[in-house]
């Protein structure tokens, strides 16, 4: 697997490279977000992990400029800022992951195996509920006239949501499906993205079908006031 680590502290650089370099993975290294950018666009990415205080040009900038480019290279970012806001404009901007520093190796390495894995290469049919439709080839969601253009792990929770349509799905199934059994999420990880899901189903007047289940989890129905 080819990761490209964008970091600009030197410790953490090498860090991240040993780490990521034993478990066998060829790793590239840029030490700022201009340099960062030019080589997910030049070069075939696998995975970028994704400092976000980056010298010349933010993590924020590069993920954005990337996705503008059509590129959907699985990201994950690093953040010592764990404020929602900070976390929710990282995901809309496109990034499929996030960890707050300090976070524990073992977790980082687990969760890029994950967004790995997760590469599409064969596309199911198409799933269908009520008039959502999500796009398996492309990681559309489509509602109405509008279409919606979803992260890796967005359409990982929303694909599991929509094979168990009706049923109660619970947090821990989400997150196996989304991250990985190996991983640690905390609530309010899950929490960040199915709010992002809800923003992605219903805009203002439309009817909301992604609804939370207290205690338990989530589930698709058309059937609550």
């Amino acid at each position: 697997m080819r990761v490209l680590v964008a970091e600009d502290k030197p410790r953490m650089a090498r860090f991240l490279r040993r780490a990521l370099t034993s478990e066998g993975n060829l790793v590239t290294v840029a030490s700022d977000g201009d340099e960062a950018l030019a080589l997910a666009l030049a070069d075939s990415v696998d995975v970028l992990v994704l400092d976000v205080m980056l010298p010349r040009r933010d993590g924020f900038e590069v993920i954005r400029e990337l996705r503008a480019a059509g590129l959907s290279t699985p990201t994950i970012m690093l953040t010592a800022r764990d404020a929602i806001c900070d976390i929710v404009r990282g995901l809309d901007l496109g990034a499929d992951d996030y960890l707050t520093k300090p976070f524990a190796l073992e977790v980082l390495l687990a969760r890029v195996r994950a967004l790995h894995r997760r590469n599409p290469v064969t596309y199911p049919p198409d799933l269908k509920f009520e008039d959502l439709r999500l796009r398996t080839n492309s990681l559309e969601l489509i509602r109405g006239e509008r279409m919606v253009g979803l992260t890796r792990t967005e359409y990982a929770l929303l694909e599991t949501l929509m094979r168990r349509a009706g049923s109660v799905v619970p947090k821990q199934t989400l997150v196996e499906a989304a991250w990985d059994s190996d991983s640690e999420v905390a609530d309010n990880t899950l929490h960040v993205f199915i709010s992002a899901l809800r923003s992605h189903i219903a805009m203002p007047g439309e009817k909301q079908l992604l609804h939370t289940v207290r205690g338990i989890g989530y589930t698709l129905r058309a059937d609550v006031p």
